[in-house]
């Protein structure tokens, strides 16, 4: 089994994810990447905070659709691009810590349509992690822009 993408391939996720202005607006970074993995990290900032002072979910759902998606776009084919179709997220803890870390991973690659998951743990002052959101969802290939 392959661990690593292709050069040209990575090169593609990475050159995608800068063109996403809200990964940009909350300062995620891809922090891993393997043929239907990725994950992204980032901080909790005061700008997506709820009304409790925690993460908002709208922040986890985005960081969990990414890192879902990409880790699809991982095992397609060179020179494709992916979004997302539906996806459902079951949030089981507050987003309390400095920052979020989204794993996404293909769970069964169709001939059309990719089944995917993601975990999204919040990373605590003391380096703990808690997993608080799980998603799942579907993606779908799209011809480039």
């Amino acid at each position: 089994m392959t661990t690593t993408l292709p050069p040209a391939v990575a090169e593609a996720i990475r050159a995608s994810f800068v063109r996403q202005t809200l990964m940009q607006n909350f300062g995620a970074q891809l922090t891993g990447l393997a043929p239907g993995h990725c994950e992204i990290t980032a901080p909790i900032l005061p700008t997506a905070l709820q009304q409790h002072g925690h993460g908002h979910a709208g922040l986890t759902f985005a960081l969990g659709d990414s890192a879902a998606g990409y880790a699809a776009l991982g095992i397609l084919p060179e020179g494709s691009e992916v979004m997302t179709v539906e996806m459902k997220i079951n949030l089981l803890a507050p987003a309390r810590g400095k920052a979020l870390i989204a794993t996404g991973k293909v769970i069964r690659a169709g001939r059309r349509l990719t089944v995917v998951q993601a975990s999204v743990a919040a990373l605590r002052e003391d380096g703990s992690t808690v997993e608080i959101a799980l998603l799942q969802g579907t993606m779908i290939p799209v011809p480039p822009a």
